[in-house]
């Protein structure tokens, strides 16, 4: 954890925030602070800054809060994911947090199972909790926001040009001419397909509406690392 995210319900007054969770042992276990000892902090979806330790026990820990910086810039490109499993979507989620990505999409494809869409990971309540720990790690207060679309179709035609909002648009596929890595500088749309890949109908609608082919590399990757291979890439 480098950061301690603050929620609106933390606060005691416009200076003061009480801790009785995680956080707290946190700072008491892990950074083994003290009185008059500072934290990094920061309000979720606001600015960053620190906290002052102004009393701590075995209950809670009180901070005098500073908030002076804003949170760090957004990612250039906005992410179309094909669901995964809900083991590897608890890594990715965090993943999508630590680089900043603004906007998470998540959609359904033939090779996605229709059982990983009852997955309780995809209530309110879990994805953020599986974002915040991204959040903590890079040091930042806004989330992703993550949108969930149950049929291809309807969302490639009805949507996806919609969203891009006069961004490129760039879909992963083996074998593509044109790199990511060579793509022109700017925000983008970028479309990351399930284990396995799209299949050719998925492929040629997302193009006939908007997308354009690029490839990862030469070798066959692992949702995880495209994933992390797109975003390192940005």
């Amino acid at each position: 954890m480098n950061i301690v995210v603050l929620n609106r319900s933390d606060w005691r007054d416009e200076q003061h925030v009480c801790l009785v969770d995680r956080r707290a042992d946190h700072i008491r276990s892990v950074l083994r602070a003290a009185v008059g000892d500072s934290v990094r902090v920061g309000e979720l979806n606001g600015d960053l800054g620190q906290g002052r330790i102004c009393a701590i026990d075995a209950d809670s820990v009180v901070l005098a809060v500073e908030l002076n910086q804003p949170p760090p810039p957004r990612h250039r490109f906005d992410v179309v994911l094909a669901l995964p499993r809900p083991k590897v979507l608890r890594r990715l989620l965090r993943t999508v947090a630590e680089f900043g990505v603004a906007n998470l999409h998540l959609i359904n494809t033939a090779r996605v199972e229709k059982s990983y869409w009852q997955s309780p990971l995809l209530a309110a309540d879990k994805l953020h909790e599986a974002l915040l720990s991204g959040m903590e790690r890079a040091s930042d207060t806004v989330p992703p926001c993550v949108h969930q679309h149950r049929r291809f179709r309807p969302f490639v035609e009805d949507q996806l040009k919609a969203l891009c909002a006069g961004r490129s648009c760039w879909i992963a596929q083996m074998g593509a001419s044109l790199a990511l890595r060579n793509i022109p500088p700017g925000d983008a749309v970028v479309m990351v397909g399930p284990e396995g890949g799209f299949v050719p109908f998925e492929l040629e609608l997302a193009q006939t509406v908007i997308a354009q082919p690029v490839r990862l590399g030469s070798r066959t990757l692992s949702v995880d690392t495209a994933l992390t291979t797109v975003l390192a890439q940005g």
